[in-house]
């Protein structure tokens, strides 16, 4: 089984977060990146494939010369190759045209990816993936097993879990729940060793045009002032709560 497990490249979710050029473009000064946390997942789950079933195990990226620190990280936690997509990734279609045809060269027959990426949440990547290399396709999925070609999958659907049957060629689009997050792995200092001694192949772009641009950011409005009511004051609590908050 060929594995291949798509990785973005996002901001920390603890970075602050600020728009250049009258707010039409993201400013990375300062931002540390990290994997998206949905592919983390994918990545840990892959590695229970590695090591349980025998499965090769590639990671990639779409994404500029910036980006390679994320994707040795992934190499150190013990994906067996890397390869870059150099383009920057500006439009959903864009990258899931590009993913397609390393899908297609490579001939992968498992493609774990994100749901999406935990900067512009577009879950669009993984079914138009699916879509272009004619793959099944599991949206967000929170268990996955393999036996031969065949898969059976869970995926969250509105108060509850659905169990799905399905086969390989498969794309799937993961979320927590894939893996527990006590078992998402830290690279230890023999991965960081190993990863850079592991193939890193940096492909160019085959020419796919983005079909939509960024027009311009807004960060939310920022939260109002709290007023704090002393405990025993339930008068003023119930004032507030029904005359300004207008919730009872």
């Amino acid at each position: 089984m060929k594995i291949l497990v798509c990785i973005s490249h996002v901001p920390d979710t603890t970075s602050k977060i600020n728009f250049t050029n009258n707010d039409a473009e993201f400013d990375k000064n300062g931002v540390q990146f990290v994997i998206n946390p949905y592919d983390e997942f994918c990545l840990t789950r892959a590695m229970w494939f590695k090591e349980k079933q025998g499965a090769s195990v590639t990671v990639v990226n779409v994404g500029g010369a910036e980006t390679e620190p994320t994707l040795r990280k992934a190499l150190a936690i013990g994906a067996d190759d890397a390869i870059r997509v150099n383009i920057d990734p500006t439009d959903g279609f864009l990258v899931a045209k590009e993913l397609a045809a390393i899908v297609k060269n490579g001939s992968y027959n498992l493609v774990l990816a994100g749901k999406e990426s935990a900067d512009y949440n577009g879950q669009m990547v993984p079914g138009m993936l699916a879509s272009l290399v004619d793959f099944n396709f599991v949206n967000g999925c929170v268990s996955l097993e393999v036996e031969g070609t065949n898969i059976t999958a869970k995926r969250e659907i509105d108060g509850g879990t659905e169990t799905l049957a399905t086969a390989l060629p498969l794309v799937i689009g993961g979320q927590k729940g894939l893996v527990e997050e006590k078992d998402l792995r830290i690279p230890n200092m023999r991965g960081i060793m190993m990863a850079r001694k592991k193939p890193l192949q940096v492909v160019e772009a085959n020419g796919a045009n983005a079909t939509t641009n960024n027009q311009s950011y807004e960060k939310p409005a920022p939260k109002g002032a709290v007023k704090l009511v002393a405990a025993d004051n339930l008068d003023e609590l119930i004032d507030l709560l029904h005359n300004e908050a207008k919730v009872i």
